[in-house]
């Protein structure tokens, strides 16, 4: 680090890196991430001006897709990446510079820390947040391409059950842009229940204004990739994370075992 970046640093040494890296040698074809897998903000960021309810609402984190996200990764024997950071320090899913990088209002609720915040700061959480993340999947994706190790990307997230004022009836959803291969396979398998309702690009769609990984390592590196959002009030305790965890574990499983969906488009 050079004497300027010191002196602009965000986190002190003793806080926590910007990604929790589980399995790097899981022979599982899949690489989960998890995006919004943290609350945590720096302590230098003074809470960003927030009352403890609004850090410890959606708008702060995806709630439970950490836990279903490292779920996953044990049935599977899958590496999992995941970030500690909140979205409100910088949005990992989002590209820099992008409006819904560092919010200033996050749904309804004003961010007071990211407002006419320097260049420098801006900076600062792009180098010591963004970056060691999206380093650490790179790193992953080009030591499984050493390896001659297929990747397959499961891109973890949960959405709220209501968004102002409207209910939402998805219990999950499948994310997808430009290549809808996995998704789709995903989405079938997913449908098989009668009583599970599962979203088709709902309640988001990827897109290269509003998505990071999707654009730059599923399309961009031409990995098999989704996104799957999950209701956060099916995964919010124990239970319900594992009982989803294990759920798309046995979709995933069965996708590993026929591949006659890679070839579809």
């Amino acid at each position: 680090m050079t004497l300027q970046h010191a002196a602009d640093a965000l986190l002190a040494s003793d806080e926590p890196l910007a990604y929790t890296l589980s399995n790097p040698q899981g022979r599982s074809p899949y690489l989960i991430i998890c995006d919004h897998a943290g609350a945590t903000i720096p302590r230098a960021l003074h809470d960003l001006g927030l009352p403890v309810h609004e850090r410890q609402r959606h708008i702060a984190w995806d709630i439970g897709a950490a836990e279903v996200a490292m779920g996953l990764g044990r049935h599977l024997e899958a590496c999992v990446i995941t970030q500690t950071y909140s979205r409100l320090v910088i949005d990992c899913n989002r590209p820099l510079g992008s409006p819904g990088s560092i919010a200033t209002v996050s749904e309804d609720t004003a961010i007071p820390g990211n407002v006419g915040i320097s260049d420098a700061q801006v900076a600062a959480r792009q180098r010591e947040v963004f970056q060691p993340y999206h380093d650490a999947i790179r790193a992953q994706i080009e030591a499984r391409q050493q390896r001659a190790q297929r990747t397959w990307l499961i891109c973890a997230h949960s959405f709220t059950p209501v968004f102002r004022g409207v209910v939402r009836s998805w219990h999950a959803g499948v994310l997808y842009n430009r290549d809808p291969r996995l998704a789709r396979a995903v989405l079938r398998r997913l449908q098989e229940p009668e009583d599970l309702v599962v979203g088709d690009n709902e309640p988001y769609a990827a897109s290269d204004a509003t998505d990071y990984a999707i654009p730059v390592y599923g399309e961009g590196l031409g990995l098999p990739h989704t996104g799957i959002e999950i209701r956060q009030d099916l995964i919010a305790d124990s239970a319900g994370q594992h009982l989803w965890s294990l759920r798309l574990a046995q979709v995933l499983r069965r996708l590993e075992a026929a591949t006659d969906w890679l070839q579809v488009r």
